[in-house]
């Protein structure tokens, strides 16, 4: 039997504010989805209540998300619609973050989940706006600043650049990416897991079950405007509740 465990216990205890009931207590509830409704269709606005797609368009014909009593079931057409699911909603905080309720059902081989945060309105300089990330993968987990990482314009040129020539990553662009992220092992399983993911300041911090699997500080995590809560989903997973909290 698989576990979503961490294989490697942080010194790092987890605080106070890594709890659902600290941030009923303290925090603004932004919003909240049961999923206890039927979706409207296929297309961009089918899972109702505020949500969005940026990919169902691609694939109008193909059913990537399905509310089934009360349970949010994404089946990502990733190759026809080239790109994973993509769903969002409106959030808007500078410190805060979100807890979600999921499972990974153990329909495909490489199930996994990427959620985080995006501001279109800074466009300039940070490609589509992404701003920072939680990758849930079957055996790892990361925390990602793509800001100042490689949703950086500058440093995406450059990066494609290189490649373009088959060349190998500028030194001093890989050294800078290395300091964007972490990534810790852990094994995931088929159970329903409570996730909270909280920017606060230049800090990201992800747990699981109430323990701290990772934690990372980068500069892009402290952005001011934290104004869509995302997920992205290369294959299947289901989410049962979202909860999205401002601190500040």
């Amino acid at each position: 039997m698989r576990h979503l465990l961490p294989a490697l216990l942080l010194a790092t205890a987890a605080t106070a504010q890594d709890s659902a009931a600290w941030l009923e207590k303290n925090a603004t509830l932004v919003f909240h989805d049961a999923f206890d409704r039927e979706e409207d269709g296929n297309l961009a606005g089918a899972i109702g209540n505020g949500w969005n797609s940026a990919t169902a368009n691609r694939v109008p014909q193909i059913k990537q998300a399905d509310l089934d009593q009360g349970i949010l079931k994404v089946s990502s057409a990733s190759e026809a619609a080239k790109h994973s699911a993509h769903i969002h909603h409106e959030a808007g905080f500078t410190d805060g973050g979100a807890v979600v309720r999921f499972r990974f059902p153990g329909l495909s081989k490489d199930e996994g989940l990427q959620l985080g945060f995006v501001d279109r309105e800074t466009t300039r300089g940070v490609h589509a706006g992404h701003l920072c990330y939680g990758i849930l993968g079957q055996r790892s987990v990361t925390l990602v600043d793509h800001k100042t990482g490689i949703m950086n314009l500058e440093n995406r040129r450059r990066r494609d650049e290189a490649l373009a020539k088959k060349q190998k990553i500028p030194a001093d662009l890989e050294a800078l990416l290395k300091t964007k992220s972490v990534t810790v092992p852990f094994k995931a399983d088929t159970k329903w897991h409570e996730l909270i993911l909280l920017t606060v300041g230049d800090e990201m911090r992800l747990t699981l079950d109430g323990r701290l699997v990772a934690s990372h500080h980068s500069e892009g995590f402290a952005h001011p405007m934290k104004r869509w809560f995302s997920l992205l989903i290369p294959s299947t997973v289901w989410i049962d509740d979202v909860k999205v909290w401002k601190i500040r």
